[in-house]
């Protein structure tokens, strides 16, 4: 060899485990291409008389290694980087999934909000609209109570009858000739004094339709409906 071209000795061994092990292997490489003498016991021996598993590793062989490591290492932390970025992408395409499954879910149950409290609207309007008033009924000399009960269910909202019907029951046992003689209250719904019903009707002493017609209305203006007057005739016996 030339002078000026020296070349280190290496074991194969070494230069294995080099190969296996890059960063390692650059270090201990660059050690011996910079002409540092290695320690006993090291893979790297520096006997030239070990005539078996020896081999000449020239210095540009050297860099080769040194390179190849650094790129090996380069790759190794690109793949990682990618295999982190697709995780990530992977766990945000969950977590939309789910944000989108649960906005779904809201809109349907929203929507069917919606239109049950609108099927329940047109009820009520279809209700009120199919109301006759008092005014519709031909006036008779007299009347029994089925007689009665059918004229105020043709005139109460279907959905308040049965109020309205609890608060008739309890005041007058519907009769609409029905006198408290100690308050003077008269009528299907005991109004107080019984004139109170001539704004529904100057009949209002014999007409039942007359008579609920104003109860009806008293109820919903005091109590918004004969509901709300149930309510309260139930907590103080009377409305």
């Amino acid at each position: 060899m030339l002078e000026g071209h020296r070349v280190s000795r290496i074991s194969v061994r070494g230069f294995a485990v080099a190969s296996a092990t890059a960063v390692t292997t650059v270090g201990a490489v660059v050690g011996v291409a910079s002409g540092n003498t290695p320690t006993p016991g090291d893979d790297f021996e520096a006997t030239a008389d070990d005539s078996t598993l020896l081999a000449d590793i020239p210095a540009g062989t050297q860099a080769q290694v040194q390179t190849e490591a650094v790129s090996q290492q380069a790759d190794a932390q690109a793949m990682a980087a990618d295999a982190a970025a697709k995780k990530s992408a992977e766990e945000s395409a969950r977590v939309e999934a789910a944000k989108t499954a649960v906005a779904k879910q809201q809109a349907a149950k929203d929507k069917a909000e919606q239109e049950a409290k609108e099927r329940e609207e047109q009820k009520e309007a279809a209700s009120r609209d199919s109301v006759r008033d008092a005014s519709s009924f031909s006036a008779q000399s007299s009347y029994s109570v089925a007689q009665v009960q059918a004229i105020a269910r043709q005139m109460v909202p279907a959905d308040q009858f049965q109020c309205f019907s609890n608060i008739v029951t309890r005041e007058s046992g519907w009769n609409y000739q029905a006198t408290n003689a100690s308050s003077g209250a008269y009528g299907l719904v005991q109004a107080l004094p019984g004139t109170k019903m001539a704004s529904a009707g100057a009949d209002w002493r014999t007409n039942p339709a007359t008579q609920i017609k104003w109860g009806l209305s008293y109820m919903n203006g005091r109590y918004d409906s004969p509901c709300g007057a149930w309510s309260f005739w139930q907590a103080n016996n009377f409305y």
